[in-house]
């Protein structure tokens, strides 16, 4: 690594200028620039798996559009060089951080939307480079230059759980959760086992009852019998089916779980927090399987008439350059990751410099519409806990329950 850490010292607030000043100095330099704001992101484009998070730069490059469609920030444009493709590999991750900061001299990484990121946020604080995205892992908490656009949604020690998935569920149930019991439900993986302890601890103080909770269903593959599953769930609830199952797993196993509750004859709620996706839509055994299936998304659902939502969609066709008519979750990372830099970098005012970004990222807040409010530093460490309930209904999803932002509870 000696010989990398000797190259680091690129990042400028400017573009297509090579310079051999150190970090410290590029700030001051470029303080009166009124350049372009060069960008650049790290998106899993491709995995091993064939999951693609693609869309998270078009996302960022609709946003960007847009800023400079309206001016730009403070009478300066976004150059969006684009996101690199990192196939979800930590080499490939590293590869791709150093070549934004050492060869292409970005001002910030944005968006970030990969598992591997961890590796580089030492490399990022070094080179004195933001970095921001979707804030479901460690590097986006307690981290001096990387930012969760919705928070710090990992809980930390000291730190909180968010209560909008419950929160959410109350207002479902006709707003009083008291007596309701909820069974858990996770894949046998250490991410499996944390979401079951930070859901142990966020479903009570909204007044539910856990009756169930445990991380038994296998995580490399999903069971042809759930049975087993749906033997202990029916009955965990004092002998009888508790009011609302939870699922904290992926999509395949979803189908699989809520197919067989129902078969057994549940009645109560079905949620999970993936299967927000037109593309199931198109597949007849998922689309039966999550039918009335409560779906907690963190979001503003694309079914607001909501003016930003407009935009959204608006930029989106304009950016790729022909009409998108279905959205995904990773268009929304990419949009949201660009928004939050694009509001800090205003209030750093006319001298953008990362020095000045930093100070206006260390006492920030406002409030987005398809975020909720944004806050930091208490972002660094804490979610910004909002979201939203869809359920799928037919051939399309509706909104249940509208996007509130919930308070905290913390985390043990």
């Amino acid at each position: 690594m000696v010989p990398v850490l000797l190259l680091a010292g690129c990042n400028s607030s400017t573009t297509k200028k090579k310079t051999d000043q150190t970090p410290d100095q590029k700030g001051a330099s470029a303080s009166a620039s009124k350049d372009p704001i060069k960008i650049g992101g790290v998106v899993s484009k491709t995995s091993a798996s064939g999951y693609s998070k693609a869309d998270t730069d078009l996302g960022a490059k609709a946003r960007f559009m847009m800023a400079n469609d309206a001016g730009g920030v403070n009478g300066r444009k976004i150059d969006y060089i684009g996101s690199e493709d990192d196939g979800q590999d930590p080499a490939r991750t590293t590869t791709a951080v150093r070549k934004l900061v050492q060869q292409d001299h970005v001002f910030a990484v944005v968006p970030v939307n990969t598992t591997t990121i961890g590796g580089s946020a030492d490399f990022l604080k070094d080179n004195k480079t933001p970095y921001i995205g979707w804030g479901t892992l460690p590097a986006f908490c307690n981290q001096e230059y990387g930012m969760g656009y919705n928070g710090c949604l990992v809980p930390m020690p000291g730190g909180s759980v968010n209560t909008s998935w419950p929160g959410l569920l109350t207002a479902i149930l006709g707003g009083d959760a008291k007596g309701k019991s909820v069974a858990l439900v996770t894949q046998d993986t250490d991410a499996g086992k944390f979401g079951l302890r930070t859901y142990q601890q966020a479903f009570p103080p909204s007044g539910f009852t856990v009756s169930y909770g445990k991380s038994t269903v296998p995580g490399t593959t999903v069971p042809t019998d759930w049975s087993p599953w749906v033997s202990e769930i029916m009955s965990s609830n004092n002998g009888k089916a508790p009011d609302v199952v939870v699922s904290i797993m992926q999509t395949p196993a979803n189908i699989g779980l809520f197919t067989a509750l129902k078969r057994a004859g549940f009645t109560g709620v079905l949620t999970d927090a993936t299967d927000y996706d037109p593309a199931l839509l198109k597949q007849a055994s998922s689309k039966e399987a999550l039918q009335d299936v409560q779906i907690f998304v963190q979001n503003m659902p694309f079914e607001s008439d909501l003016p930003e939502m407009g935009k959204f969609k608006e930029y989106l066709s304009k950016a790729k350059g022909s009409p998108v008519t279905e959205w995904n979750q990773s268009m929304m990372v990419g949009w949201n990751s660009a928004d939050l830099f694009l509001a800090i970098a205003a209030k750093a005012g006319d001298n953008l410099t990362v020095e000045s970004f930093q100070a206006s990222a260390a006492n920030f807040s406002d409030t987005y519409p398809l975020v909720g409010d944004r806050k930091f530093p208490v972002g660094r460490k804490d979610s910004f806990g909002c979201g939203a309930m869809v359920q799928l209904k037919g051939d399309k999803y509706t909104i249940t329950a509208p996007y509130k932002c919930y308070p905290t509870v913390p985390f043990k």
